[in-house]
Protein backbone atom coordinates (compact mmCIF):
# COMPACT_ATOMS: atom_id res chain seq x y z
CA UNK A 1 0.00 0.00 0.00
CA UNK A 2 1.20 3.55 -0.71
CA UNK A 3 2.88 5.36 2.15
CA UNK A 4 0.82 8.10 3.75
CA UNK A 5 1.40 10.97 6.13
CA UNK A 6 1.75 9.71 9.69
CA UNK A 7 3.11 6.29 8.72
CA UNK A 8 6.24 5.21 10.56
CA UNK A 9 8.79 3.76 8.17
CA UNK A 10 12.27 2.28 8.40
CA UNK A 11 14.78 3.48 5.82
CA UNK A 12 18.39 3.16 4.81
CA UNK A 13 19.83 6.28 3.24
CA UNK A 14 22.92 8.06 2.01
CA UNK A 15 23.17 11.79 1.40
CA UNK A 16 25.74 13.08 -1.07
CA UNK A 17 26.76 16.38 -2.57
CA UNK A 18 26.55 16.71 -6.34
CA UNK A 19 30.29 15.99 -6.57
CA UNK A 20 29.75 12.65 -4.84
CA UNK A 21 31.05 13.50 -1.37
CA UNK A 22 29.01 11.70 1.30
CA UNK A 23 27.83 13.81 4.24
CA UNK A 24 25.38 11.45 5.98
CA UNK A 25 24.44 7.77 5.86
CA UNK A 26 23.27 4.74 7.80
CA UNK A 27 24.40 2.31 5.10
CA UNK A 28 27.46 0.41 6.30
CA UNK A 29 29.76 0.83 3.30
CA UNK A 30 28.90 4.52 2.90
CA UNK A 31 29.08 5.35 6.61
CA UNK A 32 32.52 3.73 6.75
CA UNK A 33 33.77 6.44 4.38
CA UNK A 34 32.74 9.06 6.94
CA UNK A 35 33.74 7.20 10.08
CA UNK A 36 35.17 3.68 9.90
CA UNK A 37 34.36 3.11 13.59
CA UNK A 38 30.73 4.21 13.44
CA UNK A 39 28.02 1.61 13.84
CA UNK A 40 24.98 1.58 11.58
CA UNK A 41 21.46 1.36 12.95
CA UNK A 42 17.99 1.51 11.42
CA UNK A 43 16.38 4.91 11.03
CA UNK A 44 12.68 4.95 11.85
CA UNK A 45 10.54 8.07 11.59
CA UNK A 46 7.00 9.30 10.99
CA UNK A 47 6.30 10.71 7.53
CA UNK A 48 5.20 14.32 7.52
CA UNK A 49 6.23 14.93 11.14
CA UNK A 50 9.46 16.88 10.49
CA UNK A 51 11.63 14.02 11.69
CA UNK A 52 13.69 13.95 8.49
CA UNK A 53 14.38 16.38 5.67
CA UNK A 54 10.96 17.77 4.68
CA UNK A 55 11.53 17.41 0.95
CA UNK A 56 12.37 13.73 1.41
CA UNK A 57 9.27 13.16 3.52
CA UNK A 58 7.08 14.92 0.95
CA UNK A 59 8.60 12.84 -1.85
CA UNK A 60 7.96 9.52 -0.08
CA UNK A 61 4.30 10.18 0.71
CA UNK A 62 2.31 8.18 -1.85
CA UNK A 63 5.28 5.94 -2.74
CA UNK A 64 5.75 2.23 -2.06
CA UNK A 65 8.58 0.46 -0.23
CA UNK A 66 11.73 0.18 -2.32
CA UNK A 67 14.75 2.23 -3.49
CA UNK A 68 14.63 5.86 -4.64
CA UNK A 69 17.18 8.37 -5.90
CA UNK A 70 16.14 11.90 -4.93
CA UNK A 71 17.89 15.02 -6.23
CA UNK A 72 17.32 18.24 -4.29
CA UNK A 73 18.35 21.78 -5.10
CA UNK A 74 19.73 23.85 -2.23
CA UNK A 75 16.42 25.58 -1.50
CA UNK A 76 14.72 22.18 -1.12
CA UNK A 77 17.56 20.68 0.91
CA UNK A 78 19.33 22.70 3.60
CA UNK A 79 18.42 26.15 2.36
CA UNK A 80 20.32 28.94 0.72
CA UNK A 81 23.10 30.69 2.59
CA UNK A 82 21.75 33.46 4.81
CA UNK A 83 24.08 36.49 5.22
CA UNK A 84 22.30 37.36 8.47
CA UNK A 85 23.71 34.18 10.02
CA UNK A 86 27.24 35.54 9.65
CA UNK A 87 27.97 37.48 12.83
CA UNK A 88 30.82 39.57 14.18
CA UNK A 89 31.87 38.83 17.77
CA UNK A 90 34.48 40.30 20.14
CA UNK A 91 37.50 38.06 20.41
CA UNK A 92 37.46 38.51 24.20
CA UNK A 93 34.40 36.22 24.38
CA UNK A 94 36.64 33.39 23.20
CA UNK A 95 39.68 34.39 25.24
CA UNK A 96 37.63 34.49 28.44
CA UNK A 97 36.98 30.77 27.88
CA UNK A 98 40.62 30.11 26.96
CA UNK A 99 39.62 29.31 23.39
CA UNK A 100 41.57 30.21 20.28
CA UNK A 101 39.30 31.26 17.36
CA UNK A 102 41.50 30.35 14.41
CA UNK A 103 40.30 30.24 10.82
CA UNK A 104 38.09 27.20 10.21
CA UNK A 105 37.57 26.33 13.88
CA UNK A 106 34.01 25.40 14.91
CA UNK A 107 32.44 26.30 18.25
CA UNK A 108 29.16 25.44 19.96
CA UNK A 109 27.10 28.47 21.02
CA UNK A 110 24.32 26.97 23.16
CA UNK A 111 23.55 24.31 20.59
CA UNK A 112 24.30 26.40 17.48
CA UNK A 113 27.49 25.51 15.64
CA UNK A 114 29.44 28.46 14.27
CA UNK A 115 32.52 28.30 12.03
CA UNK A 116 35.22 30.97 12.22
CA UNK A 117 35.62 32.78 8.88
CA UNK A 118 38.04 35.56 9.81
CA UNK A 119 39.91 36.92 12.84
CA UNK A 120 40.94 40.56 12.58
CA UNK A 121 41.29 43.63 14.80
CA UNK A 122 39.86 42.02 17.92
CA UNK A 123 36.81 40.81 16.03
CA UNK A 124 35.86 37.30 14.96
CA UNK A 125 33.53 36.68 12.02
CA UNK A 126 31.47 33.54 12.73
CA UNK A 127 29.26 31.72 10.22
CA UNK A 128 26.18 29.99 11.68
CA UNK A 129 24.91 28.72 8.33
CA UNK A 130 24.67 24.97 7.93
CA UNK A 131 27.80 23.60 6.22
CA UNK A 132 25.38 22.25 3.59
CA UNK A 133 23.55 25.53 3.01
CA UNK A 134 23.60 26.55 -0.64
CA UNK A 135 24.53 23.06 -1.83
CA UNK A 136 22.54 20.79 -4.17
CA UNK A 137 22.35 17.25 -2.80
CA UNK A 138 21.37 13.73 -3.82
CA UNK A 139 19.80 11.18 -1.49
CA UNK A 140 19.72 7.44 -2.02
CA UNK A 141 16.79 6.20 0.07
CA UNK A 142 15.67 2.60 0.53
CA UNK A 143 12.29 2.28 2.22
CA UNK A 144 12.56 -1.06 4.00
CA UNK A 145 9.14 -1.37 5.62
CA UNK A 146 6.33 0.28 7.51
CA UNK A 147 6.75 0.13 11.28
CA UNK A 148 3.40 -0.61 12.90
CA UNK A 149 4.48 -1.72 16.37
CA UNK A 150 3.60 1.08 18.81
CA UNK A 151 6.55 0.43 21.12
CA UNK A 152 8.95 0.74 18.17
CA UNK A 153 7.25 3.98 17.17
CA UNK A 154 7.62 5.39 20.68
CA UNK A 155 11.29 4.37 20.76
CA UNK A 156 11.92 6.13 17.43
CA UNK A 157 10.25 9.35 18.58
CA UNK A 158 12.13 9.26 21.91
CA UNK A 159 15.46 8.92 20.13
CA UNK A 160 14.57 11.75 17.75
CA UNK A 161 13.59 14.17 20.52
CA UNK A 162 16.13 13.24 23.19
CA UNK A 163 18.98 11.65 21.24
CA UNK A 164 18.89 8.71 23.67
CA UNK A 165 16.97 5.56 24.46
CA UNK A 166 14.49 6.11 27.31
CA UNK A 167 12.59 3.68 29.50
CA UNK A 168 8.84 3.93 28.98
CA UNK A 169 5.51 2.20 29.51
CA UNK A 170 2.36 2.30 27.43
CA UNK A 171 -0.82 2.08 29.50
CA UNK A 172 -3.99 2.29 27.42
CA UNK A 173 -3.70 5.72 25.73
CA UNK A 174 -1.03 6.96 28.12
CA UNK A 175 2.72 6.98 27.57
CA UNK A 176 4.81 7.11 30.74
CA UNK A 177 8.41 8.24 30.25
CA UNK A 178 10.94 7.53 32.98
CA UNK A 179 13.36 10.42 32.80
CA UNK A 180 15.93 12.36 34.83
CA UNK A 181 14.64 15.28 36.88
CA UNK A 182 16.99 17.70 35.09
CA UNK A 183 15.23 17.24 31.76
CA UNK A 184 11.67 16.76 32.99
CA UNK A 185 10.53 20.27 31.92
CA UNK A 186 12.08 19.69 28.50
CA UNK A 187 10.21 16.39 28.15
CA UNK A 188 6.89 17.85 29.24
CA UNK A 189 7.17 20.48 26.52
CA UNK A 190 6.65 17.70 23.97
CA UNK A 191 3.24 16.54 25.22
CA UNK A 192 1.54 17.92 22.14
CA UNK A 193 4.11 16.27 19.86
CA UNK A 194 3.42 12.83 21.33
CA UNK A 195 -0.32 13.41 21.06
CA UNK A 196 -0.14 14.55 17.43
CA UNK A 197 2.17 11.79 16.21
CA UNK A 198 1.23 8.81 18.40
CA UNK A 199 -2.16 9.82 19.84
CA UNK A 200 -0.79 9.14 23.31
CA UNK A 201 -1.07 11.31 26.42
CA UNK A 202 2.41 11.89 27.82
CA UNK A 203 3.15 11.51 31.52
CA UNK A 204 6.64 11.96 32.95
CA UNK A 205 8.03 10.13 35.97
CA UNK A 206 11.35 11.16 37.47
CA UNK A 207 14.25 8.81 37.99
CA UNK A 208 17.52 9.41 39.79
CA UNK A 209 20.34 10.45 37.53
CA UNK A 210 23.10 12.94 36.93
CA UNK A 211 22.18 16.38 35.76
CA UNK A 212 23.37 16.75 32.21
CA UNK A 213 23.14 19.55 29.70
CA UNK A 214 20.48 19.07 27.08
CA UNK A 215 21.46 17.75 23.69
CA UNK A 216 21.10 20.05 20.72
CA UNK A 217 17.51 20.16 19.57
CA UNK A 218 16.63 18.57 16.22
CA UNK A 219 16.35 20.92 13.32
CA UNK A 220 12.57 20.96 13.44
CA UNK A 221 12.66 22.05 17.10
CA UNK A 222 15.49 24.62 16.94
CA UNK A 223 13.95 27.81 15.65
CA UNK A 224 15.31 30.38 18.10
CA UNK A 225 17.71 33.10 16.97
CA UNK A 226 21.43 32.41 17.03
CA UNK A 227 22.53 32.81 20.67
CA UNK A 228 25.44 35.04 21.55
CA UNK A 229 26.56 33.33 24.75
CA UNK A 230 29.61 31.43 25.83
CA UNK A 231 31.27 29.47 23.03
CA UNK A 232 32.47 25.92 23.59
CA UNK A 233 34.67 23.79 21.44
CA UNK A 234 32.56 21.79 19.01
CA UNK A 235 32.65 18.04 19.44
Amino acid sequence: MPLKKGDFIEIEFTGKLKDGDIFDSNIKEDLAKLNPKAETKPFVFSLGSDMFLKSIEDFLIGKETGPYNIELTADKAFGKRNPQLIQKMPIKIFHEQKLNPVLGAAFNFDGKIGKVLTVSGGRVMVDFNSPLAGRDVVYKVIVKKKVTNLAEQVKALNEFLFRKDLKFEIKDKNLVLHIEKAIKPFAEAFKLKYKEILDLDLKVEEIEGEKKSLATLPKSQSKEEVPKKTPKTSQ
